[in-house]
């Protein structure tokens, strides 16, 4: 589910996202956009977006309160209808190789558009042509355990999100200048990003989050596994008193005997920061 947290609904009300990308990152930020409230219409090329084939419930989820179109950008038909919704938009949003962008005509087009604000989201904002996806990204940010494949989609979310501050940022500059502007976002950038408590050592594998602090880490329960996050002094201290437990393996042995639901209620009667491990 794209939360809508208790972001305003109506900040961006009268103004028109463009979105031409498919897959995740770009239909993820237009979601984003239009649940400040823009006006999302959303073009696929005539074979539509492959998400809907690979996972339609997340593609469903995304396209939800968008228009979408099926345009095919290589006839002179499917130039004419780009460049009438390019006249209506305010933010466009992009995906491909800036080789891609320039194939289709719409690298002219955009530049043509003065008012537009252009998010460009592209693999390596520092080499965008070299191709790539979400778990190249993210092996090069050091955050895989091969031969686990990663749960999260940690560049592409990210990435999506930074998209979603560029539009606003370009908007913001727009009012002021009366001209758009182009941002390029980099995935791989924004795997880097979200690595960062690894490469500075709090996550990683003896941190202070990977580990060496007993009160925060995964603990199994009889029926299943815990997350104990007592990490801040006074949780620290609350949990040791009512446990007893010095260190890890006295932790363990005061939880595993236990059921999860028992953990989580004993947890919330005493304000303690542990949830259930779905």
């Amino acid at each position: 589910m794209i939360d809508a947290d208790q972001i305003p609904t109506n900040a961006l009300k009268g103004l028109k996202v463009l979105n031409l990308a498919v897959n995740v990152p770009g239909p993820w930020a237009a979601a984003r956009l239009g649940m400040l409230g823009a006006e999302v219409t959303k073009v696929e090329p005539p074979v539509g977006d492959a998400l809907e084939t690979w996972c339609p419930s997340w593609y469903g989820e995304m396209a939800a309160n968008a228009t979408v179109e099926r345009v095919d950008a290589k006839t002179a038909e499917g130039r004419e209808r780009l460049n009438e919704l390019l006249d209506g938009a305010d933010v466009l949003i992009t995906s491909v190789r800036p080789s891609a962008l320039a194939r289709m005509g719409l690298t002219d087009a955009v530049e043509a558009h003065q008012h537009l604000c252009h998010v460009e989201i592209v693999g390596d904002s520092e080499d965008p042509e070299h191709p790539g996806h979400d778990l190249t990204y993210q092996a090069a940010a050091g955050t895989l355990a091969p031969p686990t494949m990663p749960r999260v989609l940690l560049g592409d979310l990210l990435g999506a999100e930074r998209a979603v501050s560029a539009a606003l940022a370009l908007l913001l500059r727009r009012a002021k200048t009366g001209h758009g502007g182009h941002a390029r976002i980099g995935l791989r950038q924004a795997a880097d990003a979200g690595a960062a408590g690894h490469r500075h050592g709090m996550t990683a594998e003896g941190g202070l989050l990977g580990g060496a602090v007993p009160t925060y880490g995964l603990y199994e329960v009889e029926d299943g596994w815990v997350a104990v996050a007592a990490l801040e002094p006074h949780f620290h201290s609350r949990l040791h008193d009512l446990t007893g437990a010095t260190d890890q393996e006295s932790l363990a042995d005061y939880l595993r005997s236990r059921k999860r639901a028992t953990v989580l209620r004993w947890a919330q009667d005493h304000d303690l920061p542990i949830a259930a491990v779905e």
